[in-house]
């Protein structure tokens, strides 16, 4: 796990990353949870682990300059949205070492989405999820916090900056309409 350092410089010299490395720590195990459960349908022998996955996430925000982190909501969000492109990207590459696909995309509720975790059902998800994105922006990131982060709707509108009823409002909707996509 990335240490936090006591307002000493990191690694390279530089000064700490605007609180991440503060925040980070604090949310580490919940990381670790979302991405256990992200992970845990996979093969046999699969090569992205727990802690793999958790260090990548970091390592993509700690790329990030200049962002001051607020605090745990706002880490969660992000480190959630990291890691489902750490997984596309797994399962883009995957996908073209198999060179095929056609399973079939399982509906998004609140059971199935804690268990849509193989490489072209989240290929199938991040695609509809890229298109509500852009039919509506606001229903792609509760899904992002929510899916992809692991987040709680109250935190979720804290890292939206919105309201836990329009939380849960977006993720009804979001859901309805992944559903009708991945069910085409």
């Amino acid at each position: 796990m990335p240490a936090a350092p006591d307002s000493e410089p990191g690694p390279s010299g530089a000064p700490p990353r605007g609180g991440l490395d503060e925040v980070f720590p604090a949310v580490y195990q919940e990381l670790r949870r979302v991405a256990h459960r992200h992970l845990g349908g996979e093969r046999t022998g699969h090569t992205l682990g727990t802690t793999a996955l958790v260090h990548e996430a970091y390592l993509e925000l700690a790329r990030l300059e200049q962002i001051r982190w607020p605090g745990r909501a706002y880490v969660l969000a992000a480190a959630g949205r990291a890691m489902r492109r750490i997984l596309i990207d797994y399962a883009v590459a995957r996908r073209a070492q198999k060179r095929g696909g056609g399973v079939a995309a399982e509906p998004l509720d609140d059971a199935v989405a804690m268990a849509v975790t193989r490489g072209d059902e989240l290929l199938a998800l991040d695609e509809s999820l890229d298109r509500l994105g852009e039919a509506n922006p606001r229903w792609a990131r509760v899904v992002e916090c929510r899916f992809f982060g692991g987040m709680s709707v109250e935190e979720t509108a804290e890292a939206l900056e919105t309201s836990p009823a329009t939380v849960k409002r977006d993720w009804t909707m979001a859901r309805a309409w992944l559903n009708r996509e991945l069910g085409e």
